[in-house]
């Protein structure tokens, strides 16, 4: 007992040691052991406050996000029938190149105000404006030969192609959840628009954009999620496709003069709000939240067209699209619920017997 005591004197008091562990940041004890060692609490406690400040951030950016998108979708639905009528004063094609043109302007002269590297991914860019070209053309020339609520139910189709080409081309699998929101929203859509009637050629080209419209929500996720600029590759787009329906308009010469003072000031507003404002936000949120659901809450689109056309359009509520409006706001409610269990392991039983 004595030879430990004097073995314990010569290497000095141990429990007032210090372990090369407690020196380090985050290290959670002061000594390394004995009957005195104390815990170093604050360090733990900081930690714990940076999660919570990050948690909260991501929640209150996540309910920024969905707030600008159904801000989008709800200017695009206001502006549904502004752009039918403002078609009888200028062609379908200029209209396009005008709108895109004025947007990209407005916004180049931000970026270089802000000495911001223009031509920054530009590659990226120019591929999703041939898919953008391919939606608004189509759409907007589609818009003279179909009716509105042909229109309205076809480019809502474009909800179905998300989680379709999410799987094949993307070779990501949606939730059972996402799809089953997408399958709900699809039926939503039928109700609200009345479904397909006497299909024409407007309809093809109506459709074609529901594609593309599919494509274009996908590879902005994919290049928002890999950290590039939303301004520039949205300034980059607009000029992009504005030049290529300018060109387009003149091989086919196609008027470019606009009939009445009152298109212009459409013209004006198309291009400052559901083009530069909504597009921007868009890539904005999608940096945060995914393809699918971004798609749900574009499906609200015609819904909010019928709400304008109810409030400021004084048309009368029908009871079906009420109807079909509340279906697809219980498919985004779904999309966003967990996997049921049962569903998942269905799932996971499955995926091994097809391994066997």
């Amino acid at each position: 007992m004595g030879n430990l005591s004097h073995k314990l004197a010569a290497r000095g008091n141990y429990s007032n040691r210090v372990t090369p562990r407690s020196l380090r940041p985050g290290g959670f004890f002061v000594t390394s052991a004995g009957p005195d060692f104390r815990i170093d609490i604050h360090q733990p406690v900081s930690i714990i406050a940076r999660m919570s400040d990050r948690t909260l951030k991501t929640s209150r950016n996540n309910t920024l996000a969905h707030i600008g998108l159904f801000y989008t979708a709800a200017i695009w639905g206001s502006t549904f029938f502004v752009v039918k009528d403002v078609l009888s004063s200028v062609d379908p094609v200029i209209l396009v190149a005008y709108r895109f043109l004025l947007a990209g302007i407005i916004l180049l002269a931000y970026l270089l105000a802000r000495r911001q590297p223009i031509l920054a991914g530009i590659r990226q860019a120019a591929f999703l404006a041939v898919i953008l070209y391919l939606l608004y053309i189509p759409q907007t020339v589609g818009l003279k030969f179909t009716t509105a609520s042909n229109s309205g139910f076809i480019t809502g189709l474009f909800v179905a192609f998300v989680p379709v080409f999410l799987r094949t081309i993307f070779r990501r699998t949606p939730t059972l959840m996402e799809v089953v929101g997408s399958a709900v929203s699809l039926i939503g859509l039928w109700v609200l628009t009345g479904g397909m009637k006497d299909v024409n050629i407007g309809d093809m080209l109506t459709l074609l954009a529901a594609v593309t419209y599919a494509l274009h929500v996908l590879y902005c996720d994919k290049y928002m999620k890999a950290g590039m600029d939303p301004f520039i590759l949205t300034c980059q787009q607009f000029l992009i496709v504005g030049l290529l329906a300018l060109v387009t308009g003149l091989v086919l010469r196609l008027p470019l003069s606009v009939g009445s003072t009152s298109a212009h000031w459409v013209i004006v507003f198309l291009a400052v709000f559901p083009t530069l404002s909504a597009c921007v936000i868009q890539l904005v949120a999608q940096k945060i939240l995914s393809p699918v659901r971004v798609s749900l809450i574009f499906a609200l689109e015609p819904v909010f067209a019928g709400l304008f056309a109810w409030t400021l359009g004084g048309e009368e509520i029908i009871s079906h699209r009420a109807l079909g409006g509340m279906l697809i706001f219980i498919a985004l409610i779904l999309s966003g619920l967990p996997t049921p269990a049962w569903a998942k392991y269905l799932t996971n039983r499955w995926r091994q017997a097809s391994i066997d």
